[in-house]
C-alpha cells in the first residue's frame, strides 16, 4: 500500500478529527483513534484492527514507532506535525504516532464465562474516565470482561481509552442497551449449566463485601455515578453489598468503588486457592 501524505485540512483529517469528540461519526465509520504509546502497543500486540497508522513527517522516527509502520498491516499516512498534534490530543506537543481502529462487534458472547468467571456490569456511565479507569481495574485483577449498558458514555472516546491505559485492548468490553440483554445472556449461561451470581454495589447493601462470598462465577454491577443503579439492575441482582466507609464522604466515585469490590474478590478467589 503506497504511502499517504496529508499536509492540509483535507476530508480524512476533519474526518478523524471529529471522531475525537463526535461520538455519532465515531459509530458510523466504526472507528476510532488511540493515543499513546502504550495503548497504540497494546493494540497492535493484541490483533486488534488498526486500520491506519499516522505518523509526523517532520521529524526521524524512533525504533519504536519504526517497528510499528513496518510490522502492522495497516494503511500509513505521514502527516504535518501541526495536524498530527490535533489528532495527538496533548498539550505538550506532538506524537509520533496516533493510531486509527476498528471497533469490534458489540457481542456479549465476546466475553467467556466460564467456571472462575468474574465480569462487571457499569450501568449508565456518564464520565468515559470513569469506564476507562474501571476497564484497567477490571484487566488488573483479573476480571473476564465488561458491560457498559444503558445510556452511557462512549467506551471509545479518547478519554475512556486513554484512562484505560491500554487495558482496552486486553479485555472484551461490551456495550448494550439495558440489563435485559445482559439477563439473557446470564440465562443462556444458566442453561449451559455456568450459572452466575450477580452481585451490586450499594451504599445501602445488606453485606459487607468481605463477609460476602465472591469467589464463585460473579458479575459485579456497578451504577451510575450519580443514581446508583437502576431499578432494573437492582431487580436482576442476587445481592446487594455495601463497602464500609468511615469518614465523612457520603459514598465513593464509582470507578473507584468497583476497584475495591473487583480487589476484594481477587482476594479471596487467592486466597481460596493458595
Amino acid at each position: 500500500m503506497a504511502l499517504q501524505r496529508i499536509s492540509a485540512r483535507n476530508a480524512r483529517f476533519q474526518q478523524w478529527q471529529a471522531q475525537l469528540t463526535n461520538r455519532t461519526k465515531r459509530q458510523r465509520a466504526g472507528e476510532f483513534l488511540i493515543q499513546g504509546v502504550r495503548p497504540i502497543s497494546q493494540a497492535a500486540e493484541r490483533g486488534w484492527p488498526i486500520r491506519t497508522l499516522i505518523f509526523d513527517a517532520g521529524r526521524p522516527l524512533t525504533r519504536w514507532a519504526a517497528a510499528l509502520l513496518q510490522e502492522v498491516p495497516a494503511e500509513k499516512v505521514a502527516m504535518a506535525p501541526e495536524l498530527l498534534a490535533e489528532l495527538g490530543g496533548k498539550d505538550e506537543g506532538v506524537p509520533e504516532l496516533v493510531a486509527v481502529a476498528g471497533m469490534p462487534p458489540d457481542d456479549l458472547a465476546r466475553i467467556p464465562v466460564g467456571p472462575a468467571f468474574l465480569g462487571v456490569a457499569f450501568d449508565r456511565p456518564t464520565s468515559p474516565g470513569n469506564i476507562g479507569t474501571i476497564v484497567r481495574s477490571a484487566d488488573s485483577f483479573g476480571a473476564d470482561g465488561l458491560v457498559v449498558t444503558g445510556h452511557a458514555a462512549d467506551v471509545y472516546d479518547p478519554k475512556s481509552v486513554r484512562a484505560s491505559t491500554g487495558s482496552l485492548f486486553a479485555l472484551p468490553v461490551v456495550r448494550a442497551p439495558g440489563h435485559r440483554e445482559v439477563e439473557t445472556w446470564l440465562a443462556r449461561a444458566r442453561a449451559a449449566g455456568r450459572p452466575v451470581t450477580v452481585v451490586g454495589t450499594d451504599e445501602r447493601g445488606e453485606a459487607d463485601i468481605a463477609h460476602f462470598d465472591l469467589t464463585g462465577p460473579v458479575l459485579l454491577a456497578v451504577g451510575n455515578e450519580t443514581a446508583g443503579l437502576s431499578a432494573g439492575w437492582r431487580e436482576l441482582c442476587d445481592a446487594l453489598v455495601r463497602i464500609p466507609m468511615t469518614g465523612t464522604a457520603s459514598s465513593l466515585n464509582a470507578a473507584n468503588a468497583a476497584s475495591i469490590v473487583l480487589y476484594e474478590a481477587a482476594r479471596q478467589r487467592a486466597a481460596k486457592t493458595g
